[in-house]
């Protein structure tokens, strides 16, 4: 059973899986946002099969909705359901760091083959593969703060791997409560997760 819970945007519906952190896709309706989320099921699990993990999600089954803003219409799913506020038990941290590592392995791998200018389209702003890379890490820099970490400017590759440990140490630990004016655990592995592979996938359909 894959559990899902809608943000639901003035004009724009994300629907988020629960149980699978990161897959969540848009749309302009309910409907819409299920319908998205489903297509990308088979592009999902390669993150999950190179995380070592089983992959059977089934039918989705909607547990939650939450009001969504201007984030939302903008594009990211940026309202926190109730269910991400609840402790997390050490098989989901454990499973949360494997899905995390997974997805930077992904992307990083893409990002060695994809060609440096990307076709032209509206996601993304048009940015090319090196100004698309550096947003992923400096907003993996930003999700990292609001886990309560400190990371410093990402200036080489041993800085991207310092901050990547850092996030996996503290999200793939059981938790209790979110971090002093940050986020919980699960929002932000979700939302970390969600970003790369929202740029993974982006850069893969652009490329020329």
């Amino acid at each position: 059973m894959n559990h899902v819970y809608l943000e639901i945007g003035p004009k724009r519906v994300f629907a988020c899986s629960i149980d699978w952190p990161g897959w969540c896709r848009i749309g302009k309706s309910e409907d819409q946002a299920i319908e998205a989320l489903l297509s990308y099921e088979s592009r999902y699990r390669l993150i999950a099969e190179r995380a070592a993990l089983p992959f059977d999600p089934g039918d989705p089954v909607i547990t939650e909705h939450v009001k969504g803003d201007s984030t939302t219409d903008f594009g990211a799913p940026g309202a926190i359901p109730p269910s991400d506020f609840t402790p997390v038990a050490e098989p989901e941290a454990t499973r949360a760091a494997a899905l995390l590592t997974a997805a930077w392995a992904e992307f990083d791998a893409y990002a060695q083959v994809a060609p440096e200018e990307l076709r032209k389209g509206p996601r993304g702003g048009g940015r090319d593969r090196t100004k698309m890379i550096g947003h992923v890490f400096e907003a993996e820099r930003a999700y990292a703060r609001k886990a309560g970490l400190k990371p410093k400017p990402i200036k080489t590759p041993a800085d991207l791997t310092a901050m990547r440990t850092a996030i996996t140490q503290t999200l793939g630990v059981p938790s209790d409560t979110p971090a002093d004016h940050g986020w919980p655990a699960r929002y932000t592995t979700r939302r970390i997760i969600w970003h790369v592979l929202d740029h993974l996938w982006e850069m893969q359909d652009r490329s020329i």
